[in-house]
């Protein structure tokens, strides 16, 4: 079954991976995670195994694996997936943030945008002591997210301070953001072209929060290059990814063509409604990520709990459940170059593992306009396993 628009599995990682894979074989297993239902889009298994973990990385996915004097983990019931990677986030605001996304099965994350030049010293020292990996997306408006605004002062999209923030902390800064909601970018497009100024000046992508632009949306796609990233992808007119007729912008279709990725971003206002939720999904535009735009409050928020939650919207509008998990998994860490070495249970890759419970019931989700629906299948973190250390749901 076809899981995605893209290729899930990447070649580079797969040969550093497999380079390992013959010591782990012979190592004695540490964990194995036994009785569950291994689900991993990069390589294509759906099936009732168990994974042994040595030295903090995956040794065997196989049927009946012995558990010795390992530690075991019942899976029984549960499906076992790569660590969840949650590219849109704002974990980096707050101390506590690294660890509640752990909880809720994010093994890697990105924050999109929090903090500009003048802030992100403390947002790489918190991604930095994050137990799970973090990075860090610097907002193009050097003072970060405005009540009034991030650049409605063109003067705060300042690309000498954004390539000064890059370059103090170039192992932990993997991106430049640009909010482009009309009452946030004074002017769209210059805005967008001061994002990628210092973006390009280390070859690092740009993430653009699209919806409600002054700026007609082929207009800003038409300056994305290769890898970069468009999030918010479900925000409804003006300026939406669909037209009157429900059909995709060809100028949308161009920019995933030439590598343009599109994430979900659920977020909390004015990002996603259902009706271009299912316009999209009905004319075959699947995400290639999803993400929460979360928060350490995110968790009291109905339409977005945790990343789980929100891969239960796709879910149910209709995407087969091994496409909703590459969205978090394989897809995702092909995003950006740090995580490309995450998202799989290959042989020899990190021991990064998520249980996820899917249950039947009656389940209630929400959109960004307070429209409800009822749907009856749901996805709930039950535990996680980070670098080969068991970390049960709290």
């Amino acid at each position: 079954m076809p899981m995605n628009r893209r290729q899930f599995v990447h070649a580079a990682a797969t040969a550093a991976i497999g380079a390992r894979a013959t010591d782990l074989l012979a190592q004695p297993h540490d964990v194995v995670v036994k009785g569950g239902r291994v689900l991993d889009p990069s390589l294509r298994i759906d099936a009732a195994l168990d994974v042994a973990i040595a030295g903090g990385r995956i040794a065997a996915v196989e049927a009946n694996i012995p558990a010795g004097a390992a530690e075991v983990i019942d899976a029984r019931g549960r499906f076992v997936v790569p660590g969840l990677i949650d590219v849109h986030t704002h974990y980096a605001r707050d101390l506590e943030g690294p660890a509640i996304c752990l909880e809720d099965g994010v093994t890697a994350w990105v924050d999109a945008g929090s903090a500009g030049a003048d802030a992100i010293d403390g947002q790489v020292e918190i991604a930095r002591a994050a137990p799970q990996q973090g990075r860090i997306l610097v907002n193009i408006g050097r003072a970060g997210i405005l009540p009034g605004g991030d650049t409605m002062d063109l003067d705060l999209a300042d690309v000498g301070a954004a390539t000064d923030a890059v370059a103090r902390h170039r192992d932990l800064v993997v991106g430049v953001k640009a909010r482009l909601t009309r009452g946030v970018a004074a002017d769209d497009v210059e805005v967008l072209r001061r994002a990628q100024a210092a973006a390009s000046a280390f070859d690092l992508p740009v993430m653009i929060h699209m919806g409600q632009t002054a700026s007609p949306l082929p207009a800003i796609l038409e300056l994305l290059k290769p890898g970069d990233v468009v999030t918010h992808m479900l925000a409804p007119p003006p300026n939406a990814i669909v037209d009157e007729a429900g059909r995709i912008l060809p100028a949308v279709l161009a920019a995933r063509r030439r590598g343009v990725w599109f994430d979900v971003a659920n977020g909390r206002t004015g990002h996603v409604r259902w009706d271009i939720v299912d316009q999209v999904i009905e004319a075959g535009f699947w995400p290639d990520t999803i993400s929460t735009d979360g928060n350490t409050t995110s968790r009291s928020v109905a339409g977005v709990v945790d990343l789980p939650n929100v891969m239960s919207k796709f879910l149910n509008a209709g995407m087969p459940l091994d496409a909703v998990v590459a969205c978090a998994t394989v897809n995702a860490s092909r995003v950006f170059p740090h995580l490309n070495d995450r998202g799989t249970l290959h042989v020899g890759a990190r021991a990064d593992l998520t249980l996820l419970d899917l249950r039947v019931g009656v389940f209630d989700f929400v959109d960004n306009y307070e429209n409800l629906r009822t749907d009856r299948r749901r996805l709930f973190p039950a535990g996680t396993v980070l670098g080969g250390r068991w970390i049960p749901r709290g």
